[in-house]
């Protein structure tokens, strides 16, 4: 069985591979979603990543769907206790920013599409730099007072902002952020290395990337002169033509083979293996897809691969 990890410095324990919630009632509909949680929480996972505006993009679509699809399927399920289930807050279409009246609003929103009276991880989804952090802290501590949310953290957020927003949670004795969720894989390295990772690692706070396998690139799957039908093809296919990119899946493919794994779970084990990095986020639209992704808590790169990775990807 998996061990669980400790969330920095919270009391909640997470899956090494945290479930991107991003497809549900987008690529993947309700039956499918149903499907994927199943087999997700049957081989041990229980952290569920999901966010207000999931998936305001879609024609037809007015944002929530996915809250909405994950709290069926708690309810259906009776299993609210055994998920760590975060969202995010600041781009619902009427839920915009991060003023304290839309985080109030737009908590309240989730929890009503969510169906539980409580969200474990709440994060601010996109920092709005003209609100002053002491608005958002104070509003976000509001919800934790309230026992609306239990802790709380950022992404998508300078370090700049990110340091004043601990400075004053420290200083007025407020709920302090206690993850980050950056852009961070193989082949998107100074999206989180360096200054933001520094102060993540000296806050103790852990990190959940994001778009960890890339929108796909790194499953392996993208190869010269393949197509692959998917609504994320684009954005992964370009990294094909760079020469980064060539040298990290011939790097992936080496190991996977040694390993006799999926290049997806050593692109994932990689991460994880990254100083504050807690749980990767992948998405999965069918069942057949998450094995590659669970597979990266039975996965461990010896420190010569981890290397080998991290020098193909420089």
């Amino acid at each position: 069985m998996t061990s669980l990890r400790k969330l920095g410095p919270s009391d909640l324990e997470v899956f090494p591979l945290a479930l991107g919630g991003n497809v549900f009632g987008w690529t993947a509909d309700e039956d499918q979603s149903f499907a994927v949680l199943d087999a997700y929480t049957a081989a041990g996972g229980n952290f569920v990543d999901t966010a207000d505006s999931y998936s305001a993009w879609v024609e037809g679509n007015r944002g929530g769907e996915s809250e909405t699809v994950l709290g069926k399927w708690l309810k259906a399920r009776g299993n609210r206790a055994d998920v760590v289930v975060a969202t995010k807050v600041s781009q619902h279409p009427e839920f915009r920013g991060l003023s304290a009246a839309t985080i109030k609003a737009a908590a309240d929103a989730s929890l009503r599409r969510l169906g539980t009276d409580y969200i474990d991880l709440y994060y601010t989804h996109f920092d709005q730099p003209d609100v002053p952090v002491e608005e958002i802290i104070g509003a976000l501590d509001t919800l934790v007072k309230a026992g609306k949310v239990r802790h709380i953290a950022a992404s998508n957020i300078s370090a700049e902002r990110l340091r004043a927003s601990l400075e004053f949670s420290h200083r007025e004795g407020l709920a302090r952020y206690v993850a980050l969720q950056p852009h961070y894989n193989l082949v998107s390295r100074d999206t989180y290395e360096g200054e933001l990772q520094d102060l993540a690692e000296g806050a103790g706070l852990a990190a959940v990337p994001y778009f960890a396998l890339a929108s796909g690139f790194l499953t392996g799957k993208y190869r010269p002169g393949t197509t692959v039908d998917s609504a994320r093809a684009g954005s992964a296919a370009k990294h094909l033509e760079t020469e980064r990119g060539q040298r990290v899946l011939a790097a992936l493919d080496e190991i996977a083979a040694a390993h006799g794994a999926p290049v997806a779970t050593v692109a994932l084990a990689w991460l994880a293996a990254q100083p504050t990095v807690v749980a990767p986020i992948a998405s999965a639209r069918t069942v057949e897809q998450l094995p590659a992704l669970t597979g990266v808590g039975g996965l461990t790169l010896s420190e010569d691969e981890i290397g080998r990775l991290t020098e193909a990807s420089a």
